[in-house]
């Protein structure tokens, strides 16, 4: 009985298959060929590469890995083709990929599209002056979602028709027009103080009036006796 050496260096005793692995042999689908057809299989194949790794015949135009054992003929890499790799190589997106791209955006410091605002507003203590009250022991924080473009912050004031769409009734160090947090155009957000009576502090730096400043995801500033507002992004990622 005829055999045939496999790829991977078994004895087989068919032609186009190992029989021992399956490992493909010499690339001939036809079973049972003559010698004389099997020699004219090996001169038309002098344009390959053979394989250091496993003597595989590999055809230029067939991508850089072996088929049988993932050599990496532009590189010269040993080993399995990795998965990840070939499906790059192939610009395939597997489901396991498209199911960590949350850690892939963490490992890239890249972060989901933002799609809108929340404000948070807190009582902070240590922020009071000598010269002010005590802050409110009863004031739980406060959050507002910005639903308007440009959003006032400030007390109401029935007389002078004053109706913030983030009011801070309980400080009356904030002025009735105090500032405003505008959703710019690609979903970023700005502060600007408009000349209120006590100022507005940033990263604990005075805002100059009528200057829009952008603000970063969690950052926070200050106004009034004692009151901190954080700014909370809402991402793709989050929504429900």
């Amino acid at each position: 009985m005829s055999t045939y050496k496999c790829p991977k260096g078994h004895e087989s005793t068919e032609l186009d298959f190992c029989s021992e692995c399956g490992t493909k042999i010499l690339g001939v689908t036809e079973l049972a060929l003559p010698q004389k057809t099997i020699d004219s299989i090996v001169t038309t194949t002098k344009g390959t590469e053979i394989c250091p790794d496993c003597s595989t015949p590999h055809e230029p135009n067939s991508g850089k890995f072996c088929e049988i054992c993932g050599y990496n003929f532009t590189s010269g890499a040993h080993g399995e083709v990795p998965i990840a790799k070939l499906a790059s190589e192939l610009d395939i997106v597997t489901e396991e990929q498209a199911n960590t791209n949350i850690s892939v955006y963490a490992s890239l410091d890249i972060q989901p599209s933002i799609v809108g605002w929340d404000v948070v507003v807190t009582i902070d203590p240590s922020l009071r002056h000598p010269e002010s009250p005590e802050p409110p022991s009863n004031q739980l924080p406060l959050t507002f979602h910005l639903d308007k473009v440009v959003n006032l912050i400030g007390r109401n004031s029935q007389v002078r028709a004053i109706h913030p769409e983030i009011a801070l009734d309980f400080d009356y160090a904030v002025s009735h027009r105090h500032a405003l947090l505008t959703q710019e155009t690609d979903n970023t957000l700005t502060l600007r103080d408009i000349g209120s009576a006590n100022g507005t502090q940033l990263k604990g730096v005075e805002l100059k009036p009528m200057v829009d400043v952008k603000l970063q995801d969690g950052e926070e500033f200050t106004l009034g006796h004692w009151t901190r507002i954080a700014v909370k992004a809402i991402r793709k990622s989050s929504s429900k």
